[in-house]
């Protein structure tokens, strides 16, 4: 077995997304956090896309400064793209691979998304504004600025959500957009309520960020190296920015808590068939875990007692399947602090496919000691090669453990 192995290290990009994202303001801040335009258009250049120009300016709102993007287009009428056309003019460039993978990804999360609330497939999906050349620039061009700052980690705080209506090729649709709920349900993104009449989410926006950040939540620890502001196109009574903060992994290996809520029942009176069914759907559902543990209650009898961990945004959700699904009258909640060390993947490749690796990166000089091959990864492996699963365990760490001395 031959192996290589990519890892998740480096720089760490922070979306303080306090009055929304879209394509041009996730461009925007990119480039104030101090990426060269030149560089950026000479590396789109790569893109068989004609007939636009990429100019950036600063812009002030309400005292704060920022970058504003513009995709200047010759023809207004622009042409509409099914997901066929754009993946194909994607894998066509003259680009990194790298920004291509990120790129098709964002296009082909965002046709799914698409797919589901216009009751079509995806390669019927007829994209029509995130379809035009500037959507695809923006798209393309953040892959290559995330690729040219050497950003390996992105996460993002909750998303605004507007309200009101917008005029799209589809005619008159509700904010937010049916595919921007769509893109951010299937990631189960948190997200907060707003009073601005406007789309603060665009489709664009919620499709970068939905398949590029790796979690949403408060800022991480790390050490913090420039800040960009991205100017967005309505005039709000607040400077209407995306804020960027960049900045470089912490070179110590410390534990972390996230703050969460236990929910606990005692039942005694459940088909027992209906357990794995309620862990499923809790799963599924965003509990973090769910676990039985079988119990003695009063007179003796039998019973399981139900633990749920969930993020606090989560809860209400959780708490009302709970109800509908169990035969329990009430429920205990608590506060509960998960105390972690950073995770992060790793990848080593066979003859038979890829095979992910979760760890606990070490501190320099010192061994690996935290490190687990992926269940389902090691499953396909296993059918491919005719070897039994343990062994592809053992071969998998033993790979791992080879290119960590």
């Amino acid at each position: 077995m031959s192996t290589s192995v990519n890892e998740s290290q480096g720089k760490i990009l922070y979306f303080d997304c306090y009055s929304g994202i879209s394509g041009d303001m996730t461009l925007g801040a990119l480039l104030d956090l101090g990426l060269d335009l030149d560089r950026l258009r000479a590396t789109l250049a790569g893109l068989p896309l004609e007939g636009y120009q990429l100019v950036a300016d600063q812009l002030t709102s309400e005292g704060l400064a920022g970058t504003r993007v513009q995709v200047i287009v010759e023809n207004e009428q622009q042409q509409q793209r099914h997901l066929p056309e754009i993946l194909e003019l994607i894998n066509n460039a003259d680009l990194p691979g790298p920004v291509k993978e990120m790129s098709g990804l964002i296009f082909s999360n965002l046709a799914e998304a698409e797919a589901a609330v216009h009751g079509t497939t995806v390669d019927q999906v007829h994209f029509h504004e995130v379809g035009a050349v500037d959507a695809i620039v923006d798209v393309v061009g953040t892959a290559v600025a995330l690729h040219l700052l050497e950003v390996t980690e992105v996460y993002s705080s909750p998303l605004p959500l507007g309200s009101g209506e917008i005029h799209t090729a589809h005619g008159k649709l509700p904010l937010p957009a049916p595919a921007t709920l769509e893109l951010l349900a299937r990631r189960k993104s948190p997200v907060r309520g707003s009073l601005d009449n406007y789309e603060l989410v665009t489709p664009t926006g919620a499709a970068i960020l939905t398949t590029i950040a790796k979690g949403f939540g408060p800022l991480p620890d790390f050490t913090l190296q420039a800040v960009g502001y991205g100017a967005g196109s309505y005039a709000l009574s607040r400077p209407n920015f995306l804020r960027l903060l960049l900045g470089q992994n912490v070179q110590t290996v410390d534990l972390y808590t996230d703050e969460l809520i236990q929910l606990e029942a005692n039942i005694d009176d459940l088909n027992p068939e209906i357990y794995g069914y309620l862990m499923e759907i809790l799963f599924a559902c965003g509990a973090l875990d769910v676990f039985f543990t079988p119990i003695q209650m009063k007179k003796n009898r039998p019973a399981v007692q139900l633990t749920v961990l969930t993020p606090p945004h989560l809860l209400n959700k959780l708490r009302d399947l709970i109800f509908s699904e169990t035969s329990t009258l009430g429920l205990r909640l608590s506060r509960a602090q998960k105390v972690m060390k950073p995770r992060t993947v790793g990848k080593v490749t066979t003859e038979w496919g890829a095979i992910r690796i979760k760890y606990c990166p070490a501190l320099p000089g010192e061994p690996l000691l935290h490190y687990a091959p992926e269940y389902e990864d090691c499953c396909k492996v296993a059918r491919l090669s005719g070897l039994p699963l343990k062994e592809i365990y053992r071969l998998a760490g033993s790979l791992f453990r080879n290119n960590h001395q």
